[in-house]
């Protein structure tokens, strides 16, 4: 029978909170309650239905609910659905590889940097190789910025160049050798099929071929960038989703310190 508050298929949960065994938070504690968008190569009929409860449940997903779908073109359908997912994760035992430097505003910035190198850092910044995207590099480098953070062109002492999009990786560093810069900035939006993986690749291997590798602060951003990728294509760091001016400059300034004490 049901209670009113669960249907048959719906169980009572413990609603103690407990980090080694989380689960998704929908209406109260540990009731897995997920949103989930997907679409099915199929037309849209009460099979196509079917086959979205059904593949929602092999999911693990307890009492799947179809609450939205539409034929997307002919032979294909949307769904919105939800459930109650059953699986749970260890968050005590989650460790995720990040940038550990400090974060400072544009004015403690410039003044780490006069305090500490006593000269202004060239940084050069690109969507480098077929990347047509430029609203990450500008949200990081254009002295407007992004969200009330101010690009590094604001920031008194950095000599900031933004090369914009599309720029190839062999001109990326001409250019960066040209200014003798400290500093690369890599921004990657586009990245269907990992052309991003293969392109970022390409510019650490070009950089190690001219023997500029270990001269530079390489850094990469995006999207689809996670601090771990950037270290193991070969960067020192990776800034992704929700990352300003103020976290890249931070890194840049404190590595290049890093890297005089040594």
């Amino acid at each position: 029978m049901s209670s009113g508050l669960y249907s048959t298929e719906e169980r009572v949960v413990d609603q103690t909170l407990d980090l080694a065994k989380i689960r998704p938070y929908g209406d109260t504690m540990n009731d897995g309650k997920t949103q989930i968008s997907f679409t099915l190569p199929v037309p849209c009929n009460d099979e196509a239905i079917e086959a979205a409860k059904q593949i929602l449940k092999k999911m693990g997903f307890e009492n799947p609910q179809i609450v939205y779908y539409k034929e997307l073109t002919k032979g294909f359908t949307f769904f919105n659905c939800y459930g109650s997912s059953v699986h749970t994760v260890d968050y005590t035992a989650i460790h995720v590889p990040k940038v550990e430097s400090s974060v400072m505003d544009m004015c403690e910035t410039d003044e780490y940097i006069k305090e500490h190198i006593g000269r202004k850092i060239v940084v050069l910044g690109a969507s480098t190789g077929t990347d047509a995207h430029t609203v990450g590099i500008d949200a990081v480098m254009n002295m407007k910025g992004y969200a009330g953070h101010y690009g590094i062109e604001r920031y008194e002492m950095f000599e900031a160049l933004n090369m914009g999009s599309q720029v190839l990786n062999e001109d990326f560093i001409a250019k960066a050798i040209e200014m003798k810069a400290d500093a690369l900035l890599v921004s990657q939006t586009v990245t269907q099929k990992d052309v991003h993986i293969k392109n970022m690749t390409e510019l650490v291997e070009m950089l190690e071929a001219e023997g500029l590798r270990d001269k530079v602060i390489l850094v990469c951003g995006g999207p689809r960038i996670t601090y771990e990728l950037a270290k193991e294509l070969g960067y020192d760091a990776g800034f992704g989703m929700n990352s300003y001016a103020d976290d890249v400059a931070s890194f840049i300034a404190q590595e290049m310190v890093a890297r005089m004490i040594q």
